[in-house]
């Protein structure tokens, strides 16, 4: 019997995850069908309950859903534990299990396709919510020198200042405390390039040769974020279809227990083009 999947947000209608996991299924000869699931801001649970009833046997989690998902799990591993966010859920029996493969799509894109080198750099993250805490501890791990999060409510940037400072160097700051800093990777973990804008920092944190990283993919691979990084000196410049991709393949092997190819599916999705998501 054929196994289901899908894809649960709001929205979701733009999910290339349909696609990237046919793809994958294709490669490694698995019979699965992948589906996106349209969930109203207030019932992420039904929908979750309803796909279960239907022999649903895992799903990944998107905007805004993620910390909802964890508070769904039986239990959770020991990365989106710390994360305290949820991407991947799988289905056994009836009992629910997360995960956060997020930060390790990330390092992959960062580290095997784009040949980034993170020990030791100064990394500036704009955003604090779940997208930046699934990828604090990957950060870290990989020896970054330090991470400062920038965010419009504060607060919420010193939640991942005082839960990951036990671990490693990290600073929470408003934008207009960024002035003057400069930093050699700066990762856009905030939606703003979905509605055409560019975070508030100043030009001045781009430092001359730094990698310029925006978690949003784009068509053309282009964002106004990757744009201004670009005019500032950016040397390297990345939306972040990689990682989509590469955090896909993490969570199909998570369910199917064999790790599929990223390199053809990213290319493919490439060649034909994306609109932005």
């Amino acid at each position: 019997m054929t196994d289901r999947y899908a894809v649960i947000g709001n929205p979701v209608a733009h999910s290339k995850s349909p696609r990237i996991h046919a793809e994958f299924a294709r490669q490694t000869r698995q019979d699965i069908v992948y589906v996106r699931l349209a969930a109203p801001k207030r019932g992420f649970r039904q929908e979750l309950d309803r796909f279960i009833a239907h022999g649903g046997r895992g799903l990944n989690v998107t905007v805004p859903f993620k910390q909802e998902a964890a508070a769904a799990c039986k239990r959770v591993s020991e990365r989106a534990n710390f994360a305290q966010a949820v991407n991947t859920l799988t289905v056994t029996e009836g009992t629910i299990v997360g995960d956060n493969t997020d930060g390790a799509g990330l390092l992959r894109d960062l580290e095997q396709n784009l040949r980034v080198e993170l020990h030791g750099r100064r990394v500036l993250l704009l955003g604090a919510g779940g997208a930046a805490r699934g990828i604090m501890m990957p950060l870290i791990a990989r020896g970054v020198r330090a991470i400062v999060v920038a965010n419009r409510d504060v607060g919420r940037a010193r939640s991942l200042e005082e839960r990951f400072g036990l671990f490693g160097s990290v600073r929470a700051r408003s934008y207009d405390e960024l002035a003057g800093a400069q930093y050699e990777l700066v990762i856009n973990a905030t939606s703003a390039s979905l509605q055409g804008l560019v975070p508030p920092v100043p030009p001045s944190v781009f430092a001359p040769g730094c990698v310029a990283y925006d978690m949003v993919y784009a068509a053309g691979g282009r964002t106004p974020f990757l744009d201004l990084a670009a005019e500032c000196g950016a040397l390297v410049t990345s939306d972040g279809l990689g990682m989509l991709v590469e955090q896909a393949a993490e969570s199909f092997f998570i369910w199917r227990g064999v790790r599929p190819q990223t390199a053809p599916v990213l290319e493919l999705l490439r060649t034909a083009g994306i609109p932005a998501g």
